[in-house]
């Protein structure tokens, strides 16, 4: 009696051990090659060549007289097709551009890699005329022939020939290049409630030019102001009040570029000391349009191909968005495109609607340019909320 116990049990522990076994091999089956299985269902539904080999895992047959499916997949040997008839062209990557990146030289200014032409950065449509001084033009000229070279990612261009599907890993290469030029655009709300804002400003354009230079030698600044539309309900429309809103106050206004990118930065305090505030009515400001000219004004406000642009917005209110142009009769959407006139002011401020933040968020991808809110705290959690919807703001 207790031989057959032993055996019963004996049996048991064999069963269970061949049914562990199994079930072990099964898996190690089905997970040894998912690509190959996958490739069996989908290669031979491929009924041309062109469509076999760009589906990943496929391989075709060219053989004459072939009478099986020409497409099949990766994990067939050669008893399928032999090896002269099969084609399986893997992929192709190609360096189009591929400068070295950029080393620091004794003087501290980068030096870029060899075979570079530069290439010109295109101007964007405009209705507007160039408004550059004599001084901005030639410390342009001057800077941009220190940076234009500069290189700081390898490869700069490839050609890639994937199949569909296929994943491929691409190394690149990155350094920050030392003394990379850097273009900063202060861009200002000159509302009254700004005013005590502006005067300290105008003092700190040499200090704010020493601390830059900590960063790069190749540094310039500029300055633009905004109001809001010179509209009802934005500002007051009586005659007296268009001419002076409030003691010590100039006509309202958009927009308007007051010093193109220099590195004047005497005369951008001056700019700033001499801009005079102006009064409107409503809490929230017209900053979205002036956003929007600043970014795409490239050759107005003087921006730079290569160099880092920051656009640097301090306001103590709130922003209008599209939409809010229906209030005083503004249907017209806003284009996207340049408005300044000769004096560098916003020609289109009552002609079209605010830009949507959407907007805003594409130009600044468009131009790369990292704008920067600088808001009193009454109103940061408006523009924390704001920056997460512009790329590469903060």
């Amino acid at each position: 009696m207790m031989m057959a116990i032993t055996n019963s049990r004996s049996l048991r522990t064999i069963a269970t051990a061949l049914l562990v076994v199994s079930l072990c091999v099964a898996y190690a089956a089905s997970q040894s090659s998912p690509a190959a299985s996958s490739s069996q269902l989908t290669c031979p539904g491929k009924l041309s060549c062109r469509d076999c080999i760009q589906t990943s895992n496929c391989r075709w047959c060219s053989q004459p007289n072939f009478t099986k499916a020409r497409c099949h997949g990766a994990g067939i040997g050669a008893q399928y097709c032999p090896e002269e008839y099969t084609v399986d062209p893997s992929n192709e990557f190609i360096k189009i551009e591929a400068r070295e990146l950029s080393k620091a030289s004794k003087g501290g200014v980068a030096i870029a890699g060899e075979g570079y032409e530069e290439s010109h950065w295109s101007s964007s449509s405009s209705s507007s005329s160039s408004h550059h001084s004599s001084s901005s033009s030639s410390s342009s000229s001057s800077s941009s022939a220190s940076g234009s070279n500069i290189v700081q990612i390898y490869p700069q261009r490839v050609q890639l020939k994937l199949r569909i599907n296929e994943v491929y890993k691409l190394d690149v290469k990155y350094t920050q290049a030392e003394d990379y030029p850097v273009d900063l655009y202060y861009l200002m709300d000159l509302s009254k409630s700004m005013e005590d804002d502006k005067q300290k400003l105008s003092t700190l354009g040499d200090q704010l030019a020493e601390e830059m230079n900590r960063i790069t030698s190749n540094f310039r600044l500029g300055f633009g102001s905004f109001v809001d539309k010179v509209l009802m309900p934005y500002v007051s429309t009586v005659p007296k009040k268009l001419l002076r809103p409030c003691d010590q106050c100039e006509a309202p206004y958009g927009y308007k570029n007051h010093m193109t990118l220099s590195v004047d930065t005497a005369r951008f305090s001056e700019e700033v000391r001499q801009a005079a505030v102006s009064g409107n009515l409503d809490a929230p400001e017209g900053g979205f349009d002036a956003i929007m000219q600043a970014v795409v004004c490239r050759d107005q406000i003087g921006w730079r191909q290569k160099a880092r642009r920051l656009l640097l917005f301090s306001t103590d209110a709130g922003f209008h968005y599209a939409g809010d142009g229906k209030l005083g009769g503004v249907i017209t959407p806003n284009d996207g495109d340049c408005h300044l006139d000769s004096l560098g002011k916003y020609t289109h401020s009552s002609i079209q609607d605010y830009p949507s933040i959407s907007q805003i968020n594409l130009k600044v991808k468009e131009n790369a340019i990292n704008v920067i809110f600088a808001v009193t705290q009454n109103e940061l959690s408006v523009y924390e909320r704001l920056s997460k919807l512009v790329e590469g703001s903060s």
